[in-house]
């Protein structure tokens, strides 16, 4: 059985293994805040796909 040790009297390895331990991954979720932008404003790019069809080549050979 391992003697309970408090994390200041750790040394910086074992610290450093007990928070590696704590952390999570966020997996498939992105931590970035994302907000909707309005649809008032002006997108250059949202226009440009727009004139240009799919934003792709004119033929698709596949």
């Amino acid at each position: 059985m391992e003697k309970f040790v408090p994390y200041e009297k750790m040394s910086k390895r074992q610290r450093r293994e007990a928070d590696r331990a704590r952390r999570a991954t966020w997996g498939d979720v992105s931590p970035v805040t994302k907000k909707k932008e309005s649809a008032k404003l002006y997108n250059r790019k949202k226009h440009r796909m727009e004139r240009d069809g799919s934003g792709y080549g004119a033929f698709f050979v596949g």
